[in-house]
């Protein structure tokens, strides 16, 4: 039986945010069940302040579906947790390299949400040149943003200086990879679907089968460079004692090197941003080699190879590639919601492609193209593709098919807040508000007691 989309009639939702500010949208033709945005969408903020503008420059959400989103999107909370609580939970801490953590799923989570958010805010385009010109518009809004937040301009916890020195600044980020993911997503999704009847998943396939094409070559890209590209020897200086600069050499020479020393992802951002534009705390620096607390931070060991202390993105050029695949894929799981009306036919187009993705994750994991964030290697966009996949069909059986909508109510809240929360704390800005209060001495502080500060 054909299944598709249901006309009901219209109606006006209020999406209010409680920070500062309020969001007025009106919505039409929303369907029930995670169905609907449409095309007109107007806007009226009064006081507008830093969510809102994070809020905008991301996500345009169905109301009917904004409930299962903001409950996914409460999954970002963990990045903001493990980001600081790594320090004294291992398990909370991002991998040093290869394998993956809980941590290392959570970004990919954000960015599927972000897929399947798309679908939703595109599902009709009546003019696609200005759909295109507001989805650069707040692509650079965000881009920008994270110049800010993270380039280097806030002080760190330990750190009071203050400014940032342009030629250092640091160019790539969290909020900047998530700006190129959402972009190449929404010219994808305004320009790349075809008009094909849908009656089953391999029709939602034929639909969009150019988006898929582009996201093959987007992994076929990736993978011919990080195994085909040659990486030189390469040198880094860094600041010393009484600032001096220490110069440190690194042997390479070879191709199709996944280890921190010799990658392929490295070299780029290091020739195309410059490796003064690169973050200077690489996660390899807790590595067996690089560090004598080995997985956590610590002093060199008296052998340590010369990369130990070489900066690396961990969010640079290469590797978003594979991060605007995620997005892709997300996108595929959004058009489930929009051509399937029945809750069997959504569960099981989604359970399929996220079981066949982390069986083929972990099968190229066994063969040696082993998951890893840094790199963000094809095994760990599928692995992480396919949980998120997975999580988001239980999700939306417990809130939509069965309701138990009460258990989400917090969840709820802070995936509404999400991006604010991510902001205030993740970019330091929180926790040097609570540095400042301590106990008879600066140093007995509450960061430094649950272990995030000094």
């Amino acid at each position: 039986m054909r299944t598709g989309t249901v006309s009901v009639p219209s109606q006006s939702l209020n999406f209010q945010l409680r920070l500062g500010f309020h969001l007025h949208r009106p919505f039409n033709g929303c369907e029930k069940s995670l169905l609907g945005l449409e095309e007109s969408v107007t806007v009226l903020v009064r006081r507008p302040g830093i969510q809102e503008r994070l809020f905008r420059a991301v996500l345009v959400r169905s109301p009917s579906s904004d409930k299962i989103l903001k409950i996914f999107v409460w999954l970002f909370q963990l990045m903001i947790i493990v980001d600081d609580a790594g320090a004294f939970l291992p398990a909370l801490n991002h991998s040093p390299w290869d394998g993956v953590t809980i941590a290392d799923f959570v970004m990919p989570f954000f960015l599927f949400m972000v897929g399947i958010s798309l679908t939703l805010a595109y599902k009709r385009v009546p003019d696609k040149l200005e759909a295109t010109k507001k989805a650069v518009l707040r692509a650079l809004k965000l881009f920008c943003l994270g110049l800010v937040l993270q380039g280097g301009f806030f002080h760190g916890v330990r750190s009071l200086t203050f400014g940032v020195d342009i030629t250092k600044i640091r160019l790539m980020g969290i909020l900047q990879r998530i700006a190129i993911a959402y972009l190449l997503a929404a010219i994808c999704e305004i320009w790349l679907k075809g008009d094909d009847d849908v009656d089953c998943g391999l029709d939602v396939i034929r639909r969009y089968r150019y988006q898929l094409v582009v996201a093959l070559l987007l992994s076929t890209m990736y993978t011919v460079i990080l195994n085909g590209v040659y990486v030189p020897d390469w040198e880094y200086q860094i600041s010393g004692p009484g600032s001096t600069e220490k110069s440190f050499s690194v042997r390479c020479g070879v191709r199709g090197d996944t280890g921190p020393a010799c990658n392929a992802v490295g070299m780029l951002d290091r020739t195309i941003l410059g490796i003064d534009h690169l973050y200077r705390r690489p996660v390899y620096a807790r590595t067996k080699q690089c560090s004598i607390n080995y997985p956590q931070n610590g002093p060199l060991p008296p052998d340590a190879p010369s990369w130990c202390q070489a900066p690396f993105d961990p969010e640079g050029l290469l590797s978003s590639v594979m991060a605007i695949v995620t997005c892709l894929i997300g996108l595929q799981f959004g058009h489930i919601i929009i051509h399937f009306e029945k809750h069997k036919g959504r569960i099981i187009n989604w359970l399929i492609p996220s079981f066949s993705m982390l069986a083929l994750a972990f099968s190229m994991d066994f063969i040696g193209i082993r998951m890893n964030k840094p790199l963000y290697t094809i095994s760990y966009a599928l692995a992480t593709s396919g949980a998120a996949g997975l999580l988001f069909a239980g999700i939306y059986t417990l809130v939509d098919v069965y309701g138990f909508r009460k258990l989400t109510i917090p969840m709820e809240w802070m995936g509404k807040h999400a991006l604010m929360i991510y902001v205030l704390v993740a970019c330091n800005i929180l926790p040097i508000f609570i540095h400042g209060f301590y106990w008879r001495e600066p140093k007995n502080n509450l960061l430094k007691f649950i272990g995030v500060g000094a």
